[in-house]
């Protein structure tokens, strides 16, 4: 694996969960094949709609999954959910910036830009700070679905999420169940954010390639 990714990835997820939902079962896949596996946390459930303890119990939930999946470094910008915007766009590229030149990673998965207006700008500060300009850039940039987010995107009017890269996460698809019930609070009662919902697109991505399970995701760049 490491001649197709390297062996240093960084993931920017908008939220805390995204990461699991997204590719737990490579990040998983990763981490067992010596991997190092590094993810900037941007947002959460922060004042002023959510009271601080309500990020505090997603911040633990995270680190405990990140345990479980194998994750080498996880930092929290600790920007409030849907208030991203409010933020001058050059701070947003620079955390993003920084913790990329922090890693020099060969391949960084980013967001796709669905139904969550956190999960758009964010897409569009990772295009700025992937770009193949400068002293470093990524070799490899794919971008991820999100349960309960990228699937309620209106097809043919907004961006629709049709992967052509995929991982097979047969060996993992029960570490990224694990990892994913460590998020107690989001899941808990969640109709499209769950156990079952994950399991049922793992099988139908996997079914779209050979596999059992498997985990999709859209090709920005690859440079060789």
């Amino acid at each position: 694996m490491k001649k197709l990714y390297g062996d240093n990835i960084c993931i920017i997820a908008p939220h805390p969960d995204d990461e699991v939902l997204g590719l737990g079962g490579s990040i998983s896949k990763f981490s067992r094949n010596d991997i190092k596996v590094n993810l900037l946390v941007i947002s959460g459930h922060l004042p002023p709609l959510y009271p601080q303890s309500s990020f505090e119990t997603t911040k633990k939930e995270c680190l405990k999954s990140a345990k479980i999946l194998g994750l080498n470094h996880v930092q929290f910008a600790e920007i409030p959910a849907t208030y991203i915007h409010n933020e001058p766009i050059s701070k947003l590229n620079g955390i993003i910036q920084s913790f990329i030149l922090q890693h020099l990673p060969h391949t960084v998965f980013i967001p796709f830009p669905d139904r969550h207006i956190d999960h758009k700008i964010i897409f569009d500060s990772c295009m700025v700070c992937t770009r193949p300009t400068g002293k470093f850039w990524p070799k490899l940039v794919l971008s991820y679905e999100t349960l309960s987010e990228t699937d309620w995107n209106a097809p043919y009017i907004e961006p629709f999420f049709i992967p052509e890269w995929f991982i097979n996460i047969d060996d993992c698809i029960g570490t990224k169940l694990k990892a994913l019930n460590c998020y107690e609070s989001q899941i808990k009662n969640n109709h499209s954010r769950n156990e079952d919902a994950v399991k049922a697109l793992a099988r139908y991505r996997g079914s779209q390639n050979g596999f059992k399970n498997a985990e999709g995701f859209k090709l920005i760049r690859c440079l060789s």
